[in-house]
């Protein structure tokens, strides 16, 4: 990204045309480009009405409240300044062209404001991760996590580890350096052997969750599997509320996976369509056929559907950890439904199945109640996660590792290398929070930010 001596504008807001369009500048120049644009600049954090004009031909652009935050105390650490507008286009491209008119302005960089932020202490790594979540969340679990994230639930942690942390490296470097001083401990190693065993164990606990911290944020994944014809699509269909897939009599249809994000109870789920399963000749189908294996093997539970009572019961797949039996197409084999219902944990094997009608609607919302219950227990209902991501899980798994390594060292009576390890599993919790060596990564995480924050 360009350096911050730049001053960055960009739309803050929705989707144009909105009711309201924000328009936020950041940077040394935001207090003149106001004051170019209004004729004045507001008292810090206080709203004031004014005419913004085209500083160069003097024509009123809109009437709009004008805000201004002075750095440090703004969102980005520098000035800021914001221009609620009205949200037409026409209304935000004259303000646009207006402000980069005046010197050194420049349009934003998906993700400037944020990183700049971050550049000046506002925020860390975590927490930029959890506004990212913030934003993309379609989930009250998704919601609430991400929440805790931006306000620091991981990142107060990991501090508290990496002070904790140094405080042993100092122990250890002193036992080094110093053990034949009369000022120090003779227990100096014992007691840093002592702290790093407990940072190992807490590390170890928090990790041992069950990866639920990634479940919430990618969503549980089912997928819906079975011969063709079985009424894969319809089902999708019905659950999804509208038409997502192609239905058709004739096999061979659903030649890709279809996925659909879905809210179950305030959980997330993507629902995978796939490829009917058989044996075929078409090359394409049979690519269609290899993918549908895949991702039904990969899913948390796969629902293998058949058309009536005996037809094709046994599944084909390599499955995931859970399977559940579902008998379609109930409307035509009235005499073969029983309207059973699989408890949750129905391994593969079990007989048990839901009868259902994807037509008719007939045992839907029984299944959907269940497939709910299934994702509030794979997620877990208690309180949000603190490793919501791969980064983060792989940076705490190097710190953990480096503990138990250092653990061993120190047993092993070799304290040069017991320190050494005790400063990579700091620099992993650097790492993590974005105090150490994270210049590579910034770009990339930054780059998922959509413009204007």
């Amino acid at each position: 990204m360009t350096g911050s001596a730049d001053t960055i504008y960009a739309l803050s807001s929705g989707p144009l045309p909105a009711a309201i369009g924000i328009v936020r500048i950041s940077g040394p120049k935001a207090r003149a480009a106001l004051e170019a644009l209004t004729g004045r600049v507001p008292d810090q954090r206080r709203a004031m009405l004014a005419n913004v004009r085209d500083p160069q031909t003097g024509e009123t652009i809109d009437q709009a409240l004008a805000l201004f935050f002075e750095g440090p105390n703004s969102e980005t650490g520098e000035d800021v300044a914001e221009l609620q507008l009205h949200g037409g286009r026409a209304v935000i491209a004259a303000t646009f062209a207006a402000l980069a008119r005046l010197p050194g302005l420049r349009p934003a960089e998906a993700g400037e404001f944020t990183r700049r932020g971050f550049d000046n202490g506002k925020l860390d790594l975590t927490a930029v991760e959890g506004l990212a979540d913030l934003i993309a969340a379609e989930t009250d679990a998704q919601r609430r996590q991400a929440v805790r994230q931006l306000q620091g639930a991981l990142s107060d942690r990991a501090e508290n580890w990496r002070l904790r942390l140094i405080e042993a490296m100092a122990l250890a470097e002193a036992g080094i350096d110093f053990s034949d001083e009369a000022d120090v401990a003779s227990d100096v190693a014992m007691r840093s052997l002592h702290a790093a065993r407990l940072l190992q164990q807490e590390i170890a606990a928090l990790l041992a969750d069950g990866r639920r911290g990634e479940r919430v944020r990618e969503g549980l994944v089912v997928a819906i599997a079975g011969p063709p014809n079985a009424g894969k699509s319809t089902l999708l269909n019905r659950i999804a509320r509208r038409e997502v897939a192609i239905v058709s009599p004739h096999a061979g249809t659903t030649r890709d996976v279809i996925e659909v994000h879905l809210d179950l109870g305030g959980y997330p789920v993507t629902l995978l369509d796939t490829a009917g399963i058989r044996e075929t000749d078409d090359p394409v189908e049979r690519e269609g056929v290899a993918r549908a294996r895949a991702r039904a093997a990969a899913a948390d539970l796969v629902l293998w559907l058949t058309e009536g009572e005996g037809s094709n019961p046994d599944s084909p797949v390599d499955p995931g950890p859970v399977m559940w039996r579902i008998r379609t197409k109930i409307d035509l084999h009235p005499g073969e439904s029983a309207d059973r219902g699989a408890p949750h944990n129905s391994a593969v094997g079990d007989r048990d199945a839901y009868d259902v009608s994807a037509v008719s609607g007939q045992g839907v919302d029984r299944l959907l109640d269940d497939l709910t219950a299934f994702a509030r227990s794979a997620i877990g209902s208690g309180e949000p996660a603190l490793v919501t991501r791969e980064r983060q899980r792989h940076l705490l798994e190097q710190a953990e590792a480096a503990l138990r390594r250092a653990a061993g060292e120190a047993e092993a009576g070799r304290e040069d290398t017991f320190a050494e390890e005790l400063r990579v599993a700091a620099q992993a919790l650097g790492r993590l929070t974005g105090r150490v060596d994270v210049d590579d990564l910034l770009d990339k995480i930054f780059r998922d930010f959509c413009i204007g924050k």
